[in-house]
Formats: C-alpha cells, sequence, structure tokens
C-alpha cells in the first residue's frame, strides 16, 4: 500500500523510514560490538555496506550459510555522540532515540517534533523470572549486579507525552495513520524503531482499532519484530498488551524470540517471556532452528571474538554475558534441550561442542538431566558430541570439552557413519596419541562396567 500524495507533496524517500533507523543501529554495533544479523536490517540500501569485523566472523559451524552474510546497508551518515546512548551502558546503539540525530524533513518529522520524545522512559518496573530448577541458577546470573539492574525496564507512561501523541495521530491524514509506505512501513513501525514509545502506544490504538497492528513490511517484520530488534523491551511489553501476534515471523521465519535470542537482548527476552504460555518456545526459523539454537550459535560467536581480542574487550565481555543469560532464560522457560536444528540435527550441546565453546558446554553439562547419558550421545547426522570434540584439532579446550563430555557418559565406543569412533578423528602428534589414549581407557573402562552389571543380573 502507498500513500496518496498530491503533486506538490514531498516524496516518501524523505520519510525516516525503519530500514534507515534499524541499519544505523547496526551500523554502529558492527563497528563497536558485535556484526548484526542480516535481519537487522528491514530493506536493502543501494548505498555502501559495513563489512565485518576480523574479530568476530560469524560463521554459525554447522548451520546454514545464510547465518554468516552478516554484511549490513546503510547509508553514510554521521553517528550520534556516544554520550547519547543510555539504554545499555555497556551496548552501543541500544537507544534509537539517542542513536537517531539526523535531521527530518517528512510530515512525521513536523507533527512529531518534541525534544521530549527521543528522552528514555524511566525505568520503574523490576521484572523477574521463575526458574523451574532449583539447581539451575536465576536468569541473568551470567551478569554482575550492576549490568543485571540495568536490564529490569519500567512499565509506566508518561500521560502528557501520551495525550500529545493521540493528538498528533488525531490530527494526521487518516492514510498516513493508518497506511503503509513503499518500504511496507506503518508510522507504528517508525515510531517504534525510534524508541518513541508514547507516540508507538498511540498508534497501536490507532492500528488495534483498523485490524493492523500486525502489518509487514516488506521483510516481513510486524512492529513487534521492529521493536525487538531495536532493542525496546517497553514497546514489546506495549504491543504485547494491545494483542500483537507474539508468534509472528518475517521472511525469514524469525519470531520475536528468534531475534531477542539471537541479539542477545535479555530485557526483551523477559518481557517476551512473560506472555507465556502463548509463546512457542520450539518456533522454528526456515533454517530449521530454535531461539536456543540461535542464542547458542550467537553466544559462540561472541566468544570466539572475545578469545580473538585477547579477553580484555570489556563490551564482548559483557555481551557474552547477556547472550548466555539468553540461553539460560530460554531453558528456564522451559525451551527443549533435546531440539535437533533440522538441517544437521545437532542440539544446543553439538553446536557449542562444535565451535570449541567451552563456556556454554560446561554450562550445558552442569544441567541436571535424568537422562544425560542419552543427551550427549545424541547423533547429529553420525556425529556424537565427542566425535566433534574429537575434531577440535589445535582448540585451546579440546581436551577440556572431551573430559567433560566423558564425564557425562560420552560413549567412545560410538561410531558414526563412516565408521569412525572419535578416537579416530584425533589429530596426529603427540597431543593426539595423549588424548587417544585417554578415550580407550574411558572406553575400556565402559565395557568392564558392563560386563559387571551383566553378571550381576
Amino acid at each position: 500500500m502507498h500513500f496518496d500524495k498530491s503533486p506538490k507533496e514531498k516524496p516518501c524517500c524523505t520519510l525516516p523510514t525503519v530500514k534507515k533507523l534499524l541499519e544505523e543501529k547496526r551500523r554502529r554495533e558492527t563497528s563497536s560490538v558485535l556484526p548484526s544479523c542480516s535481519a537487522a536490517s528491514t530493506s536493502p540500501a543501494p548505498s555502501a555496506t559495513v563489512t565485518l569485523s576480523s574479530a568476530e566472523p560469524f560463521t554459525c559451524t554447522g548451520a546454514s550459510s545464510s547465518y554468516s552474510d552478516m554484511a549490513v546497508s546503510f547509508e553514510q551518515w554521521s553517528p550520534a555522540p556516544e554520550s547519547t546512548l543510555s539504554y545499555y551502558p555497556n551496548h552501543p546503539g541500544s537507544s534509537y532515540a539517542a542513536a537517531y540525530s539526523h535531521p527530518m524533513t517528512s510530515e512525521y518529522a513536523t507533527q512529531q517534533h518534541d525534544p521530549g520524545y527521543g528522552d528514555t522512559v524511566s525505568q520503574t518496573f523490576e521484572g523477574s523470572m521463575t526458574v523451574n530448577d532449583p539447581n539451575m541458577v536465576s536468569p541473568w546470573s551470567f551478569l554482575g549486579p550492576s549490568q543485571a539492574a540495568q536490564l529490569s525496564f519500567g512499565s509506566s507512561l508518561d500521560a502528557n507525552k501520551l495525550e500529545e501523541a493521540r493528538m498528533l495521530l488525531n490530527g494526521m491524514d487518516y492514510s498516513r495513520a493508518t497506511g503503509q509506505d513503499e518500504d511496507g512501513d506503518t508510522i507504528l513501525h517508525i515510531y517504534t524503531a525510534k524508541g518513541l514509545r508514547e507516540c508507538a502506544y498511540a498508534a497501536a490504538e490507532r492500528l488495534r482499532d483498523v485490524d493492523r497492528l500486525d502489518a509487514k513490511e516488506h521483510k516481513g517484520k510486524t512492529a513487534l519484530l521492529v521493536a525487538v530488534t531495536a532493542n525496546q523491551p517497553e514497546i514489546v511489553q506495549d504491543l504485547l498488551s494491545f494483542g500483537a501476534d507474539i508468534n509472528a515471523c518475517d521472511v525469514k521465519g524469525q519470531t520475536a524470540l528468534h531475534l531477542a535470542a539471537h541479539y542477545g537482548l535479555p530485557g526483551v527476552l523477559q518481557a517476551i517471556l512473560s506472555s507465556r504460555p502463548a509463546v512457542n518456545l520450539e518456533a522454528r526459523n526456515f533454517e530449521g532452528m530454535t531461539p536456543l539454537h540461535c542464542a547458542a550459535i550467537s553466544h559462540s560467536v561472541t566468544i570466539k571474538a572475545l578469545s580473538s581480542s585477547g579477553m580484555q574487550d570489556i563490551n564482548l565481555r559483557t555481551k557474552a554475558m547477556e547472550k548466555l543469560s539468553c540461553v539460560e532464560m530460554l531453558l528456564s522457560a522451559g525451551a527443549s534441550l533435546l531440539s535437533q536444528e533440522i538441517k544437521s540435527n545437532k542440539t544446543v550441546l553439538h553446536l557449542a561442542v562444535k565451535e570449541g565453546n567451552i563456556d556454554l558446554v560446561t554450562y550445558l553439562l552442569r544441567i541436571p538431566l535424568p537422562n544425560m547419558k542419552d543427551f550427549v550421545n545424541l547423533k547429529a547426522h553420525g556425529h556424537t558430541a565427542l566425535h566433534m570434540a574429537a575434531g577440535l584439532h589445535g582448540n585451546p579446550h579440546q581436551e577440556e570439552i572431551l573430559q567433560l563430555l566423558l564425564r557425562k557418559g560420552a560413549d567412545p565406543s560410538i561410531r558414526n557413519l563412516e565408521n569412525d569412533q572419535p578416537a579416530h578423528l584425533l589429530q596426529s602428534g603427540l597431543q593426539g596419541e595423549q588424548l587417544k589414549l585417554m578415550l580407550k581407557k574411558r572406553s575400556a573402562s565402559s565395557r568392564r562396567r558392563v560386563v559387571s552389571l551383566q553378571d550381576q543380573e
């Protein structure tokens, strides 16, 4: 749908589109913290593209190649001052209202010109998640006290700003208030991307009344998905209270949970999970992955970048903690550890082991499971996690990961589709021989235990 324009009206290309707002944020994050998911950009721009930081290539071994397509298109704008970013102190680009500093010449800019709308909403509501298993630590426990305190989000709206926003919407042409531009963006998409909570609230009221709350732009994003990508937990909460479809997906099949898990946004994830039981924890994107798979892959990317930086980058350390907290929150909410992504049948343990992610492997193996041995020995196209650990040639955590798996019941005698046991996949040389001896000892010990149990029977 397009806006009806009179001959004198300025062309729609002057509008502050969601594309531009989100691309600016992803550009800032790419340059200072992480490469961004291709889903962050809602429409491609014809201008230059950001190249990935060499410190953190998004390879996602074992997943579809589309997960490595992390370049983000954007127009060459000057970034906003770093001091204006306020939502997460260690998460650059997280406040769109602050990050978007460019003058707007469209009708939208004229109608919503109120400096107060760009301010961060006061954070007054302390949210919490219930951990199902008492042996599992609480959500966000991987964050320090100061970081965890920053993740709670407010629930109060500014009544005066909300009334002004409603007046702006009432005075706006109907087609602009409820229609979509050539990118498919509604005014709700735009207000949401800018982080203008009161304006977004008023726009959501209007679109709900005309049954357009879940209108999708041309990349398939509803306003809710834009709010997630824009890291706006308060707006996410507002939209869900209006009845936005919590399981809506974009053109890549990514739901709100997939996006929040991938970008490592615990505050947004909390807002989504608080709407249970409506949310589908096992939803599959078009790569066959659940949100838990996306969170695990994304965490491994950050850990790899952190290792490349010599473990000195504070921003990467904070982001790694946030992403591990997202894994924890999904599991606490009931996401299944046994879920296997469709293309290669990998579980989160396979994904973590294949990337040599010792932090995630350690965490996953500490979760109390009645069927831990079965979990550890699940096959992904014939390979167990132990096979994958044996293939971590040159990884400094290879031996530790092998030992962790063996202690949890990994079976060294299992063969893959090529009839290879894990020991056959070890590297050559002294280290490989030492690891092979360790696997053979464990295998022999397991056989003796089986014989003993048979004798008892």
